[in-house]
């Protein structure tokens, strides 16, 4: 099938369309690589570089390619970044989503699947199996709540217009291909840090608990929303809890690291517990997460470390 990928030459995006590609897919990409990298693109996509703010170019985009699914990766996903600039993370986040929403009414577009967050979305869970997709959200940030306002839309674009949709609520993806100088993601700075022997920065005493997921795990889970899930959200993690002390410890171990990390005072707009549970995409789909975090730390690892 026809497939669109926006932010498909980012990190989890990149992933997605390697993902569509290798099924057998025909796979168009924008974006305006302001965090997307052109070598991440993959050369058998049809690229675009466009930004999803610019309606005209996005609508003409859309109507040229006209897939019959739109996957919807383009975002600004800087918690920090929309605490600071919360009018520009809206223009991305909830106008640009406007833009390719009306587009995909206007090319009959079958379904849209949205990248969300279960990292952010949920704020505070205290339960200690995780949390599932009926946990009250509380989100804290304002990258969080323009992610909630985007799956609001998509309900509602498919009560007025008939448009499917599949939203997958990402724990904290990592791998290959994520920024070690970008501006999220623990796992890429200290793998960053620590190839260049430098002591990684953790802000609070480290204790924080994430829902790290292997991208690869989260390009699968994409590829199966294709066809199946329809006007579905689904957690998309691994349902364990791993602490920013913990991560360190095991890179550490994996490269015999001789130094210790730096503390620092917290930051606005960070968890401090955030833990999924995916027992319903599991459940009505045979999905889960099959990267356990040593393994994803080591292939990682070995695509960071240069040649």
């Amino acid at each position: 099938m026809k497939i669109l990928i926006t932010g498909g030459a980012g990190f989890i995006g990149s992933h997605v369309v390697d993902a569509c590609i290798g099924a057998g897919h025909e796979v168009a990409v924008v974006d305006n690589l302001t965090t997307g990298k052109k070598e991440n693109l993959n050369p058998q996509a049809k690229f675009y570089g466009i930004d999803i703010r610019d309606k005209q170019n996005l609508t003409q985009v859309v109507s040229e390619f006209s897939p019959e699914v739109i996957n919807h990766h383009a975002a600004q996903i800087d918690v920090r970044k929309s605490v600071e600039d919360p009018i520009y993370n809206a223009e991305v986040n909830e106008l640009g989503t406007l833009n390719l929403l009306e587009a995909a009414v206007r090319s009959k577009v079958r379904k849209v699947i949205f990248a969300s967050t279960g990292g952010a979305i949920y704020g505070e869970i205290s339960k200690k199996s995780g949390a599932d997709e009926n946990h009250p959200q509380e989100p804290i940030s304002p990258y969080a709540v323009t992610k909630r306002t985007a799956e609001l839309y998509l309900h509602a674009y498919r009560i007025n217009y008939g448009l499917n949709y599949a939203v997958l609520r990402y724990g904290n993806v990592y791998g290959p291909r994520q920024d070690p100088l970008g501006e999220a993601g623990v796992i890429a700075i200290f793998c960053g840090k620590l190839l260049k022997g430098e002591p990684p920065t953790v802000y609070g005493d480290g204790n924080q608990l994430r829902d790290y997921l292997y991208v690869g795990d989260a390009a699968a889970a994409n590829l199966l929303l294709l066809e199946k899930g329809n006007n579905r959200i689904y957690n998309i993690g691994t349902g364990k809890g791993t602490t920013v002390n913990e991560l360190f410890n095991f890179l550490k171990d994996i490269m015999k690291f001789g130094k210790e990390v730096i503390y620092a005072p917290p930051r606005a707009g960070e968890l401090f517990r955030s833990v999924l549970n995916c027992k319903k995409i599991r459940r009505e789909l045979g999905w889960k997460a099959k990267t356990g975090i040593k393994k994803g730390l080591k292939l990682t690892l070995a695509w960071y470390r240069p040649s």
